[in-house]
């Protein structure tokens, strides 16, 4: 499908050539819950994972993609702006949550985006009952908001090693320094 949009930003008309390959999307929770669902009745298994993803870096990427290859599907919940800005203070997210999750679904290994307003994902976990929950090794294994439900499930949590020299808040911090 070829559909013309007019961009804001080139104040010109740009052709967006779109192709629908798959259901990647931003989904409801309900929605999540149901590819869960029809995943673990097809013997798959669902990855998720959860953060602000302000900034993509390649300690993103790279971290995505080893969730995503711990299983069959990689769903990501990410802050919803309020969120973020609860969390991280009011100069954040420097994205908002719409074009956060546009670049996430974008990446290949994402199978869809969720976005949660509360201050913890716990209540999106358990709304999707994910078989294994992904948290960077930063994250103390006591302290990841959800671990009760997925393994009360039977279900696993993995903490990923991060990617050394790259931050969200370094960059943001580099940027802001720029003359």
């Amino acid at each position: 499908m070829v559909r013309e949009q007019r961009s804001p930003l080139l104040d010109r008309r740009l052709t967006l050539h779109v192709t629908k390959t798959s259901n990647r999307r931003v989904m409801t929770w309900p929605e999540a819950a149901a590819l869960a669902r029809d995943l673990h009745s097809r013997g798959g298994t669902l990855v998720f994972t959860n953060g602000v993803f302000d900034l993509l870096h390649p300690g993103h990427i790279r971290y995505l993609a080893a969730a995503r290859r711990l299983g069959d599907a990689l769903v990501v919940a990410i802050n919803s702006d309020r969120s973020v800005r609860t969390n991280k203070g009011d100069e954040r997210p420097v994205i908002p949550e719409d074009e956060r999750a546009e670049l996430l679904l974008a990446l290949a290994c994402v199978d869809a985006v969720v976005v949660f307003g509360e201050e913890t994902p716990h209540a999106v976990v358990t709304a999707i009952q994910p078989d294994i929950l992904v948290k960077g090794a930063d994250w103390g294994p006591d302290n990841i908001v959800g671990r009760d439900v997925v393994e009360a499930r039977g279900g696993r949590v993995v903490r990923v090693e991060l990617e050394r020299g790259f931050s969200t808040t370094d960059l943001i911090r580099r940027v802001r320094a720029l003359p």
